[in-house]
């Protein structure tokens, strides 16, 4: 597991809102049983976003966008093969935690 690793949402009921989730969890922390994750909602179903606060990725084809208010820890057992890896966009998402937490 890695930081900026995207998986496929592990609850198949939410997949059409949020199909993925970003494991954004620092990776010198391996020895806990979580990891923390921002869900990536479906653009199209998102609402209203935040510029910096709700960035927007593309991931399999697919439009999403980062709801950071929504942080949330999953167990590390749920989390299966990454689909992708967003490092590349370490900044946005960097940016968006900045905002939601509070460090500009």
């Amino acid at each position: 597991m890695a930081r900026f690793d995207v998986y496929a949402n592990p609850d198949r009921t939410e997949h059409r809102h949020t199909p993925f989730v970003l494991d954004v969890q620092n990776d010198h922390i391996d020895g806990v049983q979580t990891r923390i994750v921002i869900p990536l909602r479906d653009a199209r179903l998102h609402g209203k976003r935040l510029e910096r606060v709700h960035p927007a990725f593309c991931i399999d084809e697919r439009e999403v966008v980062l709801d950071t208010p929504t942080i949330a820890t999953f167990p590390r057992e749920w989390l299966r093969a990454p689909v992708s890896n967003l490092r590349a966009q370490q900044q946005a998402v960097q940016e968006a935690l900045d905002a939601v937490f509070g460090a500009y």
